[in-house]
């Protein structure tokens, strides 16, 4: 069996799907503009440095969604969806996704971002399955909480194991393995798999790829 997996944020969308959320949240006067801004862009740079507390983010992330409807979140999303995310997705990307689900057994989207967010951004790709931060969920509603283990850092492998074990296999058993990645966030899951290919790197990423061979790509083309 074959496995790609594709990280999201700065590396298939040219830009943050979660950072760009709180975005718009703040333009739709969803949430408190100043505060939330701050709050919002405190916590990228703390991600961007390696140096995210993903339960404090996520407390702050979340909470959002536990504030609003679900019918009043979908509405949302999908203007979102329009303005924000398509205008960073580039023909490079699409095509690299395309030649890999061509041949490829299993593909995903692998995310820290939660999968209310990124769900919709997946199937824009054609990418058949997810494997991200799930929010609590109860009777239709958010509760603001996190379901089960965050997808970042270590949390990406235990989450992949999850995933591959109930498609009846291991990462050990796999015939071959593809993760495309920008962050050194990932290096936990791009040092166990066959394939790791550094996609407009960070400057950590960038360094480790060159140390270890790894190939190095930009999805920023026309």
């Amino acid at each position: 069996m074959n496995l790609v997996l594709f990280d999201l944020d700065n590396t298939l969308l040219a830009g943050d799907s979660d950072y760009e959320w709180g975005q718009f949240l703040i333009a739709k006067g969803a949430v408190d503009g100043p505060h939330y801004e701050a709050r919002n862009r405190a916590f990228y740079e703390d991600y961007k440095a390696g140096e995210l507390d993903i339960h404090a983010f996520l407390a702050f992330a979340l909470r959002p969604l536990a504030t609003h409807s679900r019918a009043q979140l979908d509405a949302w999303h999908a203007e979102y969806m329009e303005m924000r995310i398509k205008p960073m997705i580039t023909q490079a990307a699409r095509d690299l996704v395309k030649r890999h689900l061509d041949t490829a057994d299993l593909v995903a989207v692998i995310t820290a971002t939660n999968s209310f967010v990124t769900g919709p951004i997946a199937r824009e790709f054609g990418i058949p399955h997810l494997i991200a931060t799930d929010p609590e969920e109860i009777d239709g509603r958010f509760t603001g909480e996190v379901a089960g283990t965050p997808c970042f850092r270590e949390g990406k492998v235990t989450r992949l194991e999850h995933f591959l074990k109930a498609h009846g296999t291991r990462l050990d058993c796999l015939s071959s393995s593809w993760f495309y990645s920008d962050s050194h966030n990932d290096l936990p899951l791009l040092e166990k798999i066959q394939h790791p290919v550094a996609v407009d790197p960070d400057p950590a990423l960038h360094a480790r790829a060159r140390e270890k061979g790894w190939p190095v790509i930009s999805l920023r083309g026309a």
